[in-house]
């Protein structure tokens, strides 16, 4: 577990500056200026949950595996592909039915990041 989800960070969190330095290259001139905010708020919130999969992943490699820490990763995961990439798609096509899903991947994060929290609190009670 905590090989894959160390480099699936590493290789999200290389797109995320890939993806960032796209739209501030070839996008900027484009796109309208709202339309760029909402790019790079996908931006932002992609990298910090790329790097919340290496954090997960070096926790398991600290603490051991677990279904909760297993259940974050894909919940990071899977808040990226959601939250980043509606917003990706909306700031660049305009089809704005895809501001509808954002919040789908907002509650990904937010569960990912609270079973990552009661994994590692249940484990410190644990060990008292």
């Amino acid at each position: 577990m905590q090989r894959r989800w160390m480099m699936l960070g590493a290789i999200l969190t290389m797109l995320s500056v890939a993806i960032g330095a796209f739209g501030a290259h070839m996008l900027k001139d484009r796109i309208g200026a709202s339309a760029i905010a909402t790019y790079e708020t996908g931006v932002q919130y992609h990298m910090i949950h790329a790097l919340g999969l290496l954090i997960v992943g070096l926790t398991a490699g600290q603490l051991g595996a677990s279904t909760k820490l297993q259940w974050a990763a894909r919940l990071l995961f899977a808040g990226i592909i959601i939250f980043s990439g509606s917003l990706y798609i909306l700031s660049i096509s305009g089809i704005k039915i895809l501001g509808a899903i954002t919040p789908i991947g907002g509650v990904a994060f937010i569960a990912g990041w609270l079973l990552f929290a009661m994994d590692v609190w249940q484990r410190g009670k644990t060990s008292l």
